[in-house]
């Protein structure tokens, strides 16, 4: 049916030669093009947490102290493990707990940090403080997550059981790095866990950073004043070997008649639960049978951070008297390290690190002769005493919280990089199911929901309609081409698509959304539009300009509805002249579809086949201008929406029989399915935002997104109809593909339950807000998919 004169009228276009290669871009792609991997800002850690009495709660409690104070983190939670059923009385940074011998609990609050984007999990680990075999609990909630762990060891076994082998090898396989705090920790998961060197990051036990000061001036806190105080804290158990010390008390009395040994710290929680207090009473009753009762004070309470740090503050000696040497960490022993103590230790895993070159004394196990020798030296020569003193506080000043921090956030950095370069597939995307290679039904819920009586609203909150950023032509331009196409799928589809009904005149809300956009003075569309109904600005930019010239082209070519036609006849009128001045290749690419949509269906306008000419021959000479054998493409960048720029030039090639446009279109579309590949495994990778590739860079691998993926899908079915070979075929299937798992996290981008998108993939986790660009991305794909199924279908049964 011809196109009323009233609606197109004959003109005369003035042609314009592709000179200067001057390029517009949109101020996200602007900001696009430097973009660096941020550091994590959404943190959780799991592990215990203070109030909750026990060394792994202070190191957590004080480890988000320090990565808060030194990052200013606004979202850093913290999940501890309730070991009681009553619990703790946490801080406000603790949004979640844990219950330890409960599954659900740990199901549940992956979930929670799945649901609140976190970008980073640390997870303390200790066997002891998570419930099952081992600790093995823990395995349910980290195999749920979709971000990246870091997980801290606080002990690395050298003759694990069989249980704590196989939880050990699965957390080192979960964990995108693992952080101990000692080289034989480090030996040992590589020797025994086979955990590879480079995954794993070694940061010290943090400690205060604490002035170098005169043990004299706390003493008079503890009523020790003119006293030799020799001091051991922590949390009490039998292991400790503080009987040693009470043994070699003796022998060194008879030297030094003014030493006082302070035992600080409460009795270990599960000790007590399940023994009661019977190791304190037992030093208590050896103290008075060697005759120093005396001289050894008690202090039975869980010591605070402030009254460790006058505790030590107060020690001329510190002594660590471990009866084993199986301990990788010690953090009382860090402590004393980090204050500038004088140290005298056994020679358990940690001490023989921290206590090199002389920045201690060790003795041997179970040696209270040699604890008092090595005590009577260090006070008979206070010159070796404070040399040692020295070293030790000078070393730890890399120990200090601050430092430590530093390192952790090193850490996380380095996760988001190499997910950036290599992406780590999570355990629940590996155990999912993925329907590769089969399209699923059309669902417009989520495209519903973003439309209102305005328009389509640009983004949402997960699923949820975001008001706030309004609307965009850019939306409504992909919105109207969507609804047209789907005119052309017929009645069974669109019921199917959704049953509680998509009126056609979604069609006319679309394209009345451009006409209030176009702006006559200027002869340009508008793009943003609040809420309120007001424009954001006067003129969009050229990429704008030209999707809606594709949308409006689309309309003109596709629909069978008289009265939408017409308006779009109109608006396309108008909006045509504007076109013939842009040089940002994509706006000339989307121009180029709706022109060419337009003409399918009107050949005969010469106006319009005298834009389809200058826009055309503008790609051709951007691409012969910049063209190189490692290089096939119209710009030194690879940004966004790639595949229209050789899908436009296939197109008006092949309608205007130009081969040399065609192998034009061929070459860089060939190129671009190529460098959009994964090479290990095949899939289809997109440029990622984060930077894009510039030539002689690096490809940006992140974030991807559907809108790419969209349209290599149209590019590659273009290509096929234009050689019929079969292999781009297949590229289309891989295309569209990545909307169903077939990416580098083989997570799906479509909710087939909305019916929506999701934005675009992340280095770690697919970003979960459902928008109008992204949805319309897959909206669109999934109906080329379906008409190239129903060709063939048709192609084989005649």
């Amino acid at each position: 049916m011809a196109i009323p004169s009233t609606v197109f009228p004959s003109r005369v276009l003035e042609v314009v030669s592709p000179g200067a290669l001057v390029r517009e871009r949109s101020s996200l792609t602007r900001a696009r093009l430097h973009a660096k991997p941020s550091l994590p800002s959404r943190i959780a850690v799991i592990g215990n947490y203070l109030p909750r009495r026990c060394g792994i709660a202070t190191f957590t409690t004080d480890l988000c102290s320090a990565i808060s104070a030194e990052y200013g983190t606004a979202r850093l939670l913290a999940l501890p493990v309730n070991d009681t059923q009553e619990g703790y009385d946490y801080p406000a940074r603790v949004r979640w707990s844990l219950a330890q011998d409960e599954l659900t609990s740990y199901e549940e609050a992956a979930e929670f940090l799945n649901f609140n984007n976190i970008d980073m999990v640390c997870l303390q680990h200790e066997y002891g403080i998570f419930g099952g075999p081992a600790g093995s609990n823990i395995l349910h909630l980290l195999r749920r997550l979709k971000m990246p762990v870091v997980t801290t060891l606080h002990t690395v076994l050298r003759e694990p059981d069989p249980n704590q082998l196989r939880v050990m090898e699965e957390i080192a396989e979960l964990s995108d790095r693992l952080i101990v705090m000692s080289q034989l920790s480090s030996q040992f998961l590589q020797e025994i866990f086979r955990v590879p060197c480079d995954k794993i990051d070694m940061v010290p036990h943090g400690v205060p950073d604490l002035p170098f000061l005169d043990p004299n001036f706390y003493k008079d806190k503890f009523g020790v004043e003119g006293k030799a105080v020799l001091l051991t804290f922590g949390l009490l158990s039998p292991n400790k070997g503080i009987e040693n010390v009470i043994q070699a008390l003796p022998q060194v009395l008879s030297r030094h008649k003014n030493v006082v040994y302070m035992v600080a710290g409460a009795t270990h929680p599960h000790i007590l639960r399940r023994e009661g207090d019977k190791y304190r009473a037992s030093l208590q009753a050896l103290a008075k049978e060697v005759g120093v009762e005396s001289q050894v004070m008690f202090h039975n309470r869980f010591v605070s951070p402030e009254e460790m740090v006058e505790f030590i503050g107060a020690a001329d000696i510190y002594i660590t008297p471990y009866r084993h040497e199986a301990q990788v960490v010690s953090g009382t022993l860090a402590y004393a390290l980090g204050a500038g103590k004088a140290i005298i230790s056994t020679p358990y895993w940690h001490a023989i690190e921290l206590l090199d070159e002389r920045r201690g004394a060790l003795v041997p196990f179970q040696n209270p002769d040699a604890i008092a020798q090595k005590t009577i030296e260090l006070l008979d020569t206070p010159a070796i005493r404070h040399a040692m003193r020295k070293r030790a506080y000078l070393f730890a000043r890399e120990m200090i919280w601050k430092r430590v921090a530093q390192g952790y956030m090193e850490s996380f950095s380095r996760v988001r990089n190499d997910r950036m370069e290599s992406p780590r597939v999570q355990f629940s995307a590996r155990a999912a199911d993925r329907s590769l290679n089969q399209l699923p039904a059309l669902n417009l819920g989520q495209l519903n929901r973003l439309t209102d009586d305005t328009g389509i609203l640009q983004h949402a909150i997960f699923t949820v309609p975001n008001r706030g950023e309004g609307y965009t032509s850019d939306d409504n331009a992909r919105a109207l081409i969507f609804a047209v196409w789907l005119e052309h799928v017929g009645k069974a589809t669109t019921e199917e698509a959704s049953p509680d009904g998509i009126a056609l005149n979604s069609s006319f809300r679309y394209l009345s959304f451009l006409e209030h956009a176009f702006n006559p003075k200027s002869g340009r569309f508008r793009n943003f539009l609040g809420y309120d109904r007001r424009w954001h600005e006067g003129e969009g930019s050229e990429d704008c300009h030209g999707r809606s010239v594709w949308a409006l082209g689309t309309v003109l070519g596709r629909s069978s509805d008289q009265g939408l036609r017409c308006a779009a006849g109109r608006l396309f009128e108008s909006a045509l002249p504007a076109v013939v001045e842009f040089y940002s290749p994509r706006a000339c690419a989307y121009a180029l579809l709706g022109i060419q949509a337009y003409l399918d269906s009107y050949p005969g306008d010469r106006d319009a086949q005298k834009v389809r000419s200058v826009l055309a021959g503008r790609l051709l000479a951007m691409y012969e201008s910049i063209r190189r054998p490692d290089w096939k493409w119209c710009e030194n960048i690879l940004a966004y929406g790639n595949a229209r720029l050789p899908q436009a030039m296939l197109l008006a090639g092949s309608a205007c029989s130009d081969d040399r446009m065609v192998s034009a279109g061929l070459d860089s579309m060939d190129w671009l399915m190529e460098t959009q590949r994964c090479q290990a495994n095949g899939h289809f990778v997109p440029i990622g935002s984060q930077g894009f590739y510039r030539q002689g860079g690096e490809k940006a691998r992140f974030d991807q997104q559907p809108l790419e993926a969209a349209g290599a899908v149209s590019a590659c079915l273009q290509a096929y109809r234009v050689t019929a070979d079969r292999r781009w075929r297949d590229e289309a299937w891989s295309a569209f593909n990545w909307f169903l798992g077939g990416n580098d996290l083989q997570v799906p981008l479509y909710d087939c339950v909305t019916g929506g998108c999701r934005d675009g993939l992340h280095p770690e986790r697919a970003n979960e807000n459902q928008g109008a660009e992204s949805t319309l991305s897959f909206l669109m794909a999934l109906l080329e998919m379906r008409a190239l199924q129903e060709t063939e279908a048709t192609k084989s049964s005649s």
